[in-house]
């Protein structure tokens, strides 16, 4: 959505709620005869189904109402407990809330939360004839809470950062009594995998998250109560692995120099609670015992080595003899503050089975999935001891037909061969079938080459693919008449998933770095198709650890300290800023503004004290690849200077901060000023030189002033049709170009760019075989040509806007009030978007034949939608002729007839 400066028309949207309904008591959910057609669910709290180990000392509980559309919510009750029988008999006895407002989003403000408990709670909805539904019982279980209820010790081995061979742990204990209940939380400086009699817990992988380990550690919580009972004897087992922590490979970031470098280490603890009501911790310290094994090089930035002749066949069991293993050694911790991982884990999410398999010698062969992916590769093979395996993964292949890794590996500045590039390295044990994959490591590829040190028969059979992203649930969906549009939207996605690993990253193979312009320019596009906030309000914690005190960031989240001195400036870490705003526009949830107010704050104050004379800023990376034309840096970075200080006024307004609103608001209009002073001509109504990005950006940002949008518009079209029609930008214009656009008359124009598929354009890359997106627009270029990057990804989110019109409202954020805008394009004969906003699925569906549209657009129910009617020559609904205004909308589904 647009980041437009301060308005008066401006409110906070609990004030114009509870102004628009009293405020009524417990006493107002009497019982009702009326059988309910209604009912709450998806409960969720802190955006997660029943989560285990929370933190929040005030989580926020999130529900829709399954009802017709006729139904509105007039009155919600909630009700928090221990006992789930008194929950589901209607008593809260540690918070009872009942309001009038019909929304779907609340915070806990019930009695003091207390580490290690379960709460149950559940939904009562009334609507206007007084009838009241109940929603099943929900549960959450905080967790630590707090870093000091931590026992024991953080440990790892007694080897230095230096050996490749990863630290196994084990611990076997007896329980004597009947277990009832068993929880594991574990963090670790690293990353783990916890076993318990053998068993991997859990089905995440390459916990914990990244963050920046001197600052704050994430634990991750498992109810382990199935894995206890009835075992006495148990067996604890831990592997260890790099992750960014113990960064190995070398590449010009320089991770292996990272300030926080050290021996990968952990502390776990694990409580029990018996069935006579007792309960004790096991936690780590020095009667752990520790060895090396089979698992003896992992790289969380190039790959894996097995050498399977080094297993130590059931070192996590009971049965296992661990007197040749040594004492774990107690170790201070990584930093002061460890908190849970409180979001959707990086899982194995799909499984792809090669499309082909060519052989190019008896010992090398190349599978090829038939998609791009980040993730990992399986592989099933049988062979005599010390048969190596070389397993190396590429996005291209060469003339020949063997992987060409010279796209993604310029980065990698090895010391000699021992550390291939992707490329995983197994040695056989001779033991029949073995089974290889990474657990510390992930790539980014669509061929796989495998090579045997001897002759070796493969069929497609022995090489399994899996994608692995955080596992965000997928809200949006597009499908159009136009295929090459359809798998542009397909692609996107993809490239946005490969780029979701617990922080948004810009690419899997080549860097796999936070790059803060990435994420910003691609945040709608991820939240019209992804639920995903619990990743974004993780990664701007990650930012409030990274900032310094004068208010800098830098270019990539997380870092040990590359990126404050290039690559940063408003035009790439006005995430900040940006990335608040849009949680709250796309969720309704001011909680992601009201923590990172300050550091806004301190941002934009940093860019007003470092500002040129002419009160413009130079300070960013400009407008990366862009095809042709180059926008000057100064114009692009003070377009988001202001987009900076016109979201922290808005952000100041709404949490009541008057005097920071003004403040913020002149700021932002000060800066405008001086961008219209020194790059428009008002003559003419051109910024610049003309370009599509300078054009765009101040369109779409709102930088015109009013009475000149109409011919900055109309510039701007004739610049798209003098590049022919395709798109002439970098990252920074992909946001803009297509918006600009088809807000401002020349929808037409926007899709006849956004579905070109010579080149330059995004169908210029499917044309060619892509199945996600690309760093640069010439798929020949001799540098940045990642064939999976998310950077210009904006297009996802256009799809949902600039085509089937389905926006927020700032005034009712959360879709609670839905602005639709559709366009029915010349040269598209069916468009539907999808989008499961938090009140349920938004549907936006139109065909088109010559000048008539078929238009059906559904509402969620409790919101409603606004239809402006007046741009069409002719409106119908229910064979009436409808008004030319706008047209408030309540929730079910609505068709038009519609003469353009």
């Amino acid at each position: 959505m647009n980041y437009i400066p301060f308005s008066n028309r401006f409110f906070n949207q609990r004030i114009y709620y509870f102004l628009s309904f009293l405020v009524l008591g417990t006493t107002m959910f009497v019982s009702c005869k009326t059988e309910a057609d209604f009912k709450p669910y998806d409960l969720k709290t802190e955006y997660l189904k029943d989560p285990i180990g929370l933190d929040e000392a005030a989580p926020r509980f999130t529900w829709k109402i399954d009802a017709d559309s006729e139904y509105r919510q007039k009155e919600f009750k909630i009700l928090v407990g221990q006992d789930s029988a008194e929950v589901a008999q209607g008593t809260g006895a540690v918070w009872e809330h009942a309001s009038a407002e019909a929304i779907n989003l609340v915070e806990f403000k019930g009695k003091e939360l207390t580490p290690f408990t379960a709460y149950f709670w559940k939904i009562i909805t009334k609507d206007s004839s007084g009838v009241s539904s109940s929603s099943e019982i929900a549960r959450f279980e905080t967790g630590m809470m707090q870093t000091e209820n931590w026992q024991g010790h953080w440990i790892t081995d007694t080897n230095s950062i230096e050996v490749k061979q990863a630290p196994y742990f084990r611990r076997a204990i007896t329980l004597e009594k009947e277990v009832s209940k068993a929880t594991v939380y574990i963090t670790a400086a690293g990353l783990f995998e916890f076993y318990i009699n053998g068993n991997k817990i859990g089905n995440h992988f390459m916990d914990p998250v990244y963050t920046r380990f001197d600052k704050r550690n994430a634990y991750v919580t498992f109810d382990v109560s199935d894995a206890v009972k009835g075992s006495g004897e148990l067996a604890l087992g831990v592997l260890l692995g790099n992750g960014w922590y113990n960064h190995q490979s070398t590449a010009v970031w320089n991770f292996d120099k990272a300030g926080w470098r050290n021996r990968p280490r952990f502390l776990l603890n694990l409580k029990v609670t018996y069935t006579d009501d007792t309960s004790e911790v096991i936690a780590t310290d020095a009667d752990w015992k520790t060895s090396l094994g089979q698992e003896v090089f992992n790289s969380i930035y190039t790959a894996e080595h097995i050498d399977a002749r080094l297993n130590q066949s059931g070192w996590n069991t009971t049965d296992f003899d661990d007197s040749a293993w040594t004492p774990a050694q107690v170790v201070e911790a990584p930093s002061k503050h460890i908190v849970a991982q409180a979001i959707q884990p990086i899982r194995l999410v799909d499984t792809i089975t090669p499309v082909s398999i060519t052989k190019l010698a008896d010992t090398s062969y190349v599978f090829d999935l038939g998609r791009n992916i980040s993730g990992i590769t399986q592989l099933k093979v049988q062979g005599d001891a010390g048969t190596v395996f070389r397993v190396t993964h590429a996005e291209q292949l060469d003339s020949l037909g063997d992987v060409d890794l010279s796209n993604i590996n310029v980065h990698y500045r090895p010391h000699d061969d021992s550390d291939p590039f992707q490329t995983d390295i197994y040695t056989l044990a001779g033991t029949g079938e073995e089974v290889f994959q990474p657990k510390f490591n992930y790539k980014g590829f669509q061929y796989v080459r495998v090579m045997s040190s001897t002759p070796v028969n493969l069929s497609k059979d022995n090489l399994t693919g899996y994608f692995a992203h955080s596992d965000v649930e997928q809200v949006g969906e597009i499908k159009s008449s136009n295929e090459v549009l359809n798998k542009i939207w397909e692609a996107t996605n993809a490239a946005y998933l490969s780029n979701l690993f617990g922080y948004p990253t810009d690419c899997p193979q080549r860097e796999k770095n936070g790059w803060t312009g990435d994420a910003h320019i691609n945040t709608e596009t991820g939240l019209y198709n992804f639920d995903g906030i619990t990743i974004y309000e993780k990664w701007l914690a990650d930012h409030r650890d990274e900032q310094q005190p004068n208010g800098v960031l830098p270019s990539i989240i997380p870092t040990w300290g590359w990126g404050y001195d290039w690559g940063n400036g408003p035009d790439w870490t006005s995430t900040i800023a940006i990335i608040p705003w849009e949680l709250y526009q796309f969720y309704g949830d001011d909680r992601a503004l009201r923590l990172n107010y300050e550091a806004i704050k301190k941002y934009v104050d940093h860019i007003t004290e470092t500002e040129n004379e002419d009160g413009l800023t130079t300070w960013g990376l400009g407008d990366w690849v862009p095809v042709k034309s180059v926008t000057p840096k100064e114009f692009t970075s003070s377009v988001y200077y202001f987009v900076d200080a016109s979201i922290l006024a808005k952000t100041a307004k709404l949490l009541g901060n008057e005097a920071d609103a003004k403040i913020y608001a002149d700021l932002a209009t000060k800066v405008r000023s001086a961008i219209n002073k020194k790059y428009l001509n008002t003559d003419t109504g051109i910024y610049g030189s003309g370009l599509q990005t300078e054009l765009s950006s101040a369109l779409y940002f709102d930088v015109v002033p009013k009475h000149l949008r109409s011919k900055v518009a109309e510039n701007l079209a004739k610049r798209v049709r003098a590049d022919d029609k395709h798109i002439d930008v970098g990252l920074l214009g992909t946001k803009t170009i297509l918006g600009a656009l088809s807000e401002n008359g020349y929808a037409d124009l926007a899709y006849e760019m956004a579905s070109q598929e010579t080149y330059p354009s995004w169908g210029w890359w499917i044309k060619n075989g892509a199945t996600t997106l690309y760093e640069n627009w010439d798929i020949d270029a001799a540098s940045d040509i990642s064939r999976n990057h998310i950077m210009f990804g904006a297009i996802g989110a256009w799809m949902y806007k600039g085509l089937c019109g389905i926006l927020p409202d700032e005034q009712a954020p959360g879709f609670k009030n839905i602005i639709l805008k559709p366009n029915f394009v010349k040269g598209l004969d069916q468009f539907k978007a999808s989008h499961k906003s938090p009140y349920g699925n938004i549907v936006s569906s139109w065909k088109r034949d010559g000048n008539l549209v078929s238009y059906t657009v559904e509402i969620p129910t409790n919101s409603t939608a606004s239809f402006n009617l007046k741009h069409f020559k002719e409106v119908m609904q229910e064979g009436k002729v409808l008004k030319p205004e706008l047209l408030t909308l309540s929730s079910g589904t609505h068709h038009f007839q519609i003469k353009l």
